[in-house]
């Protein structure tokens, strides 16, 4: 091999080194500016509160009479009730945008309403806000483990749902806007529960306000 080509390889191993080390100098610069970032803005996921829930109905509807094989008659629940949910910005420089928030109500892992869409909000650093959707479910069909359940909290005098809320957040940090992130917030409520307890039937009496001032679960 002449000297010449030794020299070419060498500066072949040069110019690789020198791609490699600038590869690696991009990556520390953008891992820095991403700690930096964070150490700055100190991001911090939304906080949300169940303040209360007015019950206009909550009302369990079980089978009474022997069912067709052919077309089974369901139990159902029947419910209608307001709630008051607040969410909380805590980022001093960070704000959020709540796109596509659906509000209902569970009970055992089981959808018991509609879902109720609230409007989109922005909210700026610090600030707080206030939804108070209705929530409707009209003889929505239970399983025979909800029903058993129901039954058995109706004998304990209570009833405990999930107020859930599903969507959408954004976070805007001066002029720059995030893509969407998932958001996901459990809030637990005790209903109580009144009725006729030998058949299996019953419901809140008409119109009975909860105060709660319950803290949320939040996923994001």
């Amino acid at each position: 091999m002449s000297s010449k080509e030794c020299g070419h390889h060498h500066d072949d191993g040069k110019l690789l080194r020198s791609i490699f080390a600038g590869i690696i100098a991009f990556i520390v610069l953008i891992l820095l500016i991403i700690f930096l970032t964070w150490i700055i803005l100190r991001p911090t996921k939304p906080r949300f509160m169940l303040q209360d829930a007015t019950v206009y109905a909550f009302n369990l509807s079980s089978t009474t009479t022997e069912p067709s094989p052919f077309a089974p008659t369901p139990n159902t629940l029947t419910i209608t009730m307001q709630v008051t949910l607040s969410a909380h910005n805590p980022n001093d420089r960070i704000g959020i945008y709540y796109q596509k928030l659906d509000v209902y109500v569970s009970y055992r892992s089981q959808q018991i309403s509609l879902a109720t869409a609230v409007p989109d909000t922005y909210q700026g650093h610090k600030d707080f806000t206030v939804w108070s959707p209705f929530l409707y479910g009209n003889s929505v069909p239970v399983s025979p483990y909800v029903l058993s359940s129901l039954q058995q909290d109706q004998n304990a005098g209570v009833v405990m749902v999930n107020v859930k809320i599903n969507g959408r957040v954004k976070w805007k940090v001066g002029t720059w806007v995030s893509g969407r992130y998932h958001v996901y917030v459990n809030c637990p409520a005790n209903i109580g529960f009144s009725g006729d307890r030998n058949n299996g039937i019953g419901g809140v009496s008409p119109v009975v306000k909860f105060q709660f001032w319950q803290s949320c679960n939040v996923d994001v």
